[in-house]
């Protein structure tokens, strides 16, 4: 038997918190959501899935090739090409879950001008769809791990921590760019560079040693440094940098926390400037 309930739709002002009520109410359209994400990426390909494996394997290559065997960075511990897949494999669902939610507003822009529903379920699909190709990526890493006959060990326990850090990081960004590109559409032409730029400065294709201790600190404030440094350590057992991980964690949930709420302000203004 279908629940059915009532809903009064009013205008806001000011900073409003998340109605969790409302969230339940909806839960099953933010599946919907997620479910046709997934299919529309992968609908009319040849590969399909197997693009979320392809993406990371080729990047490791090209990496192992110019950074390690060419330039001499060294990973010291692991072969290479697992630093470099485990870095990659955090790094590439950022950095797609980023771009696609902070474009996802706009690419439903008819759905929200017409009905009324959670709009944080549009930026959140699209990171939640994401996640499918995170988890594919995994099971590579793993049989890269057979191939390479580097033991795991009871640290992969941990793995999920750092999944959720990387979680809420893309999350806490894709709320606020996708809420600031319905008014700013420079937005969609920022995030790219932006996103760019964000690769060199996070430890995927070079260990955190080679940094010099002194910026060490101003690196953890980038909430991937420490992410991108947890799932090296869960997966192939590399130091722990507790203190870069623990900061950068705490600054991924600052960043969800504080896109929670400048979505919830900037919300009431979509379906009439959309």
């Amino acid at each position: 038997m279908s629940q059915t309930f009532e809903l009064v739709v009013k205008p806001r002002k000011g900073w409003q918190p998340l109605d969790f009520h409302e969230i339940w109410l909806y839960r099953e359209l933010l599946g919907f959501l997620v479910w046709r994400d997934v299919k529309v990426r992968y609908k009319q390909t040849v590969l399909g899935g197997l693009w979320a494996l392809l993406q990371p394997l080729a990047a490791m290559l090209i990496f192992t090739l110019f950074f390690n065997r060419l330039a001499g960075i060294q990973s010291n511990g692991p072969p290479y090409p697992l630093f470099a897949y485990a870095g990659v494999t955090a790094w590439t669902f950022f950095s797609n879950a980023v771009s696609a939610s902070s474009n996802s507003l706009i690419g439903n822009q008819q759905l929200i001008s017409k009905v009324y529903f959670p709009r944080i379920f549009v930026p959140m699909g699209a990171i939640g769809a994401l996640l499918l190709d995170m988890l594919i990526s995994l099971v590579l890493m793993f049989a890269l791990l057979l191939y390479y006959r580097w033991p795991a060990s009871l640290l992969l326990l941990e793995l999920p921590v750092f999944m959720l850090g990387s979680f809420l990081a893309a999350s806490g960004f894709g709320l606020i760019l996708s809420a600031m590109n319905v008014r700013f559409r420079d937005v969609k032409y920022a995030v790219p560079f932006a996103v760019q730029m964000g690769f060199f400065v996070t430890p995927v294709i070079y260990p955190l040693n080679y940094i010099p201790a002194r910026y060490r600190l101003a690196m953890s404030l980038n909430p991937m440094t420490g992410m991108v440094e947890g799932f090296r350590h869960s997966l192939l057992g590399t130091a722990a940098q507790w203190n870069v991980m623990g900061l950068s964690l705490a600054v991924s949930v600052l960043i969800f926390v504080t896109g929670l709420y400048t979505f919830r302000r900037m919300e009431r203004l979509f379906a009439d400037i959309i």
